[in-house]
């Protein structure tokens, strides 16, 4: 079993942290969604280690223990240069983009760009196609608006309890059944209301530049889509516009499951990841 290996990066300018096993097989290089880190991917890639693939997962400009995007740009055209210059770094032929949310957006938006090389993209519940009020509903959850709105200094502790249980509302069709740890790492990011303030703000900027970001036509390499049948947060709608302009393209369902395979479903996904490109012709 390959070791995982916590490290920083610099890539396009943003310093980073990364997550990487060593190993065979085109890299997956592994992109998260709006406030959330590398960290989503510890289930996936504890699979990925057992057989020897070779894997990278990074912490997003703005989000986790990575830089602050740059106020003056947009968020996507950051975001996209920063996955760029990641699969540069990786120095590798074929590479597999796997995103889960906005991270699935920001691989779409890799695949337009065909002298990046990729092997293909495999996008989880991918932002930026149909989109649910999924700000909406984070931004006016009432305990969250409280703890961010009260006069007093929230403890730490507080935070990350409130954090966490919208997290687990949203994110999950099953949230008892999701390990304290996974919320825990999410949370934990959240130091205080600053940051807290500062995600809402990058949400904020986010929504108006996710409307219409995507030209599927002019991608080239295969794609396959992944779904949480239970998934409140992204509408699966969204998925016919890159089945109908992707030759090579597919969607695979998972049952029982919401906006976060990767923490519900481990095993099915990692399973579609180790099996790309075939399994993306078997749901085909």
């Amino acid at each position: 079993m390959q070791p995982l290996f916590e490290h920083r990066l610099t890539l396009a300018g943003y310093a980073t942290r990364a997550l990487e096993l060593e190993g065979e097989g085109p890299p997956l290089l592994l992109l998260h969604g709006y406030s959330d880190s590398a960290d989503t991917w510890r289930l996936l890639l504890d699979r990925l280690a057992r057989v020897g693939r070779r894997a990278l997962a990074l912490d997003l400009p703005g989000f986790g223990a990575a830089d602050r995007l740059d106020a003056g740009e947009p968020v996507l055209a950051q975001l996209r240069r920063f996955a760029g210059a990641a699969l540069e770094w990786l120095d590798a032929e074929g590479p597999i983009v796997c995103g889960n949310s906005l991270g699935g957006c920001v691989g779409l938006l890799a695949a337009e760009e065909p002298d990046l090389g990729l092997g293909g993209v495999v996008a989880v519940a991918p932002a930026g196609l149909d989109m649910a009020g999924w700000f909406r509903v984070i931004e006016r959850d009432p305990v969250l608006r409280s703890a961010l709105a009260a006069p007093v200094p929230i403890p730490r502790r507080v935070l990350h309890r409130v954090v966490g249980e919208v997290y687990k509302r949203l994110a999950f069709h099953r949230p008892r059944d999701i390990d304290p740890r996974v919320v825990r790492a999410f949370a934990s990011h959240f130091s205080d209301r600053a940051v807290t303030g500062r995600m809402l703000a990058t949400g904020r900027r986010l929504l108006p530049e996710l409307r219409g970001c995507l030209s599927p036509e002019r991608i080239r390499c295969p794609v396959l889509l992944v779904w949480g049948t239970k998934d409140v947060m992204v509408f699966q709608t969204g998925a016919s516009r890159v089945l109908d302009a992707v030759e090579d393209s597919a969607l695979v369902t998972i049952e029982r499951c919401g906006h976060c395979p990767q923490l519900e479903a481990p095993d099915r996904l990692a399973e579609l990841l180790l099996d790309f490109p075939a399994s993306l012709a078997q749901a085909a």
